[in-house]
């Protein structure tokens, strides 16, 4: 598995929106709204790298309202 965590900016206004989307898709385990330089924190446990590029390029980054995003992948130690 390859876990990630995405920080998301949004629109203002737009950040239920997108929270809702986001809640949404697969291989989301956790969401929780931020104050400060990113609205949305989003733990992914997707099954590999590829798949977790998926999620975030065809699945986070094309929802409405959000305009960037920033993807720190983990490792194990």
């Amino acid at each position: 598995m390859s876990v990630a965590f995405i920080l998301v900016s949004t629109v203002p206004g737009k950040e239920h929106e997108v929270y809702n989307k986001i809640s949404k898709i697969r291989y989301v385990v956790e969401i929780h709204p931020l104050f400060g330089e990113y609205d949305l924190i989003v733990k992914i446990d997707a099954e590999d790298f590829t798949e977790l590029g998926k999620i975030v390029i065809d699945q986070i980054r094309t929802i409405e309202g959000v305009i960037d995003t920033k993807t720190l992948t983990a490792t194990k130690m």
